[in-house]
């Protein structure tokens, strides 16, 4: 396995814990939107890290992580909404936010280190 595959097969992982969900939520106004906001989210991290790894320089690799880990912050702030609100069961939610956070974790470091390899 390359390096980052793990990485990546992770976020895709976490992007079809997000989709199975949203479609699980309520089809209310609210879960509606909820649903289409954590979806977007939650499913460019995946994105955005496979464009990392093609990056064209380090400065490139840093900028396309760090948008990774924004989408990985909004998406935890959704599942938190999600948890708060009683949308759907916490035993549900937990996992897919513990998750997120360790994500966010790997990737905020795999910045860290490549700033710190740049300089």
């Amino acid at each position: 396995m390359a390096k980052g595959d793990d990485i990546e097969d992770r976020l895709i992982d976490f992007a079809v814990m997000i989709i199975n969900l949203c479609a699980g939520l309520p089809t209310t106004v609210a879960g509606r939107h909820v649903a289409g906001q954590l979806v977007r989210s939650g499913t460019a991290p995946a994105a955005h890290y496979s464009e990392a790894r093609g990056a064209e320089s380090s400065r490139d690799f840093i900028h396309k992580l760090g948008i990774c880990l924004k989408e990985l912050n909004e998406s935890s702030v959704w599942l938190k909404i999600v948890l708060r609100s009683k949308m759907s069961p916490d035993a549900r939610v937990q996992p897919i936010l513990a998750e997120c956070i360790e994500l966010s974790r790997i990737v905020n470091s795999s910045i860290q280190t490549a700033r710190r390899n740049a300089q």
